[in-house]
């Protein structure tokens, strides 16, 4: 039996955009931001849905003036041909990175490669989702962002210092194994929207997740504190670069972003990167990319290593699986929240009774 409910994707979208529009939002960065929160859910991505992220934008966003609906983006910064600085002005953090990743594309198909850093945003949520959509369009693209909040503790401390900071590539491998390969990782050892998932769930963290508020390592939701990078060393090498990048763009102070100080605000950074500007021309078997990307992936998931699995394999896997079931899947729980948000913008409709369970 599946744990999971089918949802109209729009109707999902008619409430999530209700939801940002009644709290200020416009009509255009709404639907920007239903359609991001859309993507993550046919994905399979639970912890950065809309639950997520309306949750992001009633705590640090536009009730508490960390995201100002409606702002508008300035470019403070062209003086080199492949690269933009932008000051995003606390604008919808999903809405600027839509706009970052197509200006990307429009400066690679230029000039072979673009980049957009990004000062003054607020949370975008998946990042894998921004990279895949380049990925599908034929490019190689890659985000990294610092976290709203410091909820990370140093390799060797004691202190949440770090965001979860998140690093993502995609990789137009569509041709070589039917879905593009996506690596898109917090480098903390869960996500904070895990925490979230797992205690709306009644479920437990894995071990080496997490510390309660002396320090201790806990499994258990409710108590978490702060968080662990992933890989000891290696996680916290991963979160600092997020850190140095945000640094040179103009990035805030960890441990005072999304809280309180001279400035709060979280940095993005994009890269797009055309396919042919990578390319010798010299391929195996005097072939072509596609051909070469086949080739070393075989060669990879060859040699008794055929159940391995490419990353975005499984985010390719449920959206075969969304779109089997004919709508977004959310588990009871989801739905219970998704329903209180329903009954505060005065849309009916989301009782349980009326989505079908998935079929099996």
């Amino acid at each position: 039996m599946s744990e999971f409910h089918v949802v109209p994707a729009d109707k999902h979208d008619v409430l999530v955009q209700a939801a940002y529009e009644a709290r200020g939002y416009d009509a255009d960065e709404s639907a920007v931001a239903a359609g991001v929160c859309q993507d993550a859910t046919r994905h399979g991505i639970r912890t950065h849905n809309a639950l997520k992220a309306l949750h992001l934008d009633h705590l640090f966003g536009s009730a508490t003036g960390g995201c100002v609906p409606g702002a508008q983006v300035e470019v403070v910064n062209d003086r080199f041909k492949a690269s933009e600085v932008w000051n995003a002005n606390k604008k919808l953090g999903q809405a600027v990175a839509v706009a970052a990743i197509d200006r990307c594309i429009e400066m690679a198909d230029e000039y072979g490669v673009g980049q957009v850093s990004i000062d003054n945003a607020f949370h975008y949520l998946w990042g894998g989702g921004y990279v895949m959509k380049a990925a599908e369009r034929g490019y190689i693209a890659y985000t990294n962002c610092t976290s709203t909040l410091a909820e990370v503790v140093p390799f060797f401390g004691k202190y949440p210092t770090l965001g979860t900071n998140p690093h993502s590539w995609g990789f137009p491998t569509q041709d070589a194994n039917g879905f593009p390969i996506v690596i898109d990782w917090a480098t903390s050892t869960v996500a904070m929207g895990r925490v979230q998932q797992l205690k709306r769930e009644g479920k437990e963290l894995p071990p080496g997740a997490a510390v309660d508020a002396d320090g201790n390592e806990t499994r258990d939701p409710n108590k978490v504190a702060s968080l662990l990078p992933f890989g000891a060393h290696k996680g916290y090498g991963m979160a600092l670069i997020n850190e140095l990048v945000g640094g040179f763009i103009g990035g805030s102070i960890p441990t005072e972003r999304g809280r309180e100080g001279a400035k709060t605000t979280s940095c993005f950074y994009f890269q797009v990167i055309h396919p042919d500007a990578w390319s010798s021309g010299s391929f195996v078997g005097g072939g072509n990319q596609s051909s070469n990307m086949k080739s070393v992936i075989d060669d990879i998931l060859g040699h008794g290593n055929e159940k391995c699995l490419l990353p975005g394999q499984i985010e390719a896997g449920f959206r075969q699986r969304t779109e089997k079931a004919g709508g977004l899947l959310f588990s009871q729980a989801e739905l219970a929240e998704m329903k209180e948000l329903a009954d505060e913008v005065g849309i009916s409709g989301w009782e349980l009774e009326n989505f079908a369970p998935e079929e099996a």
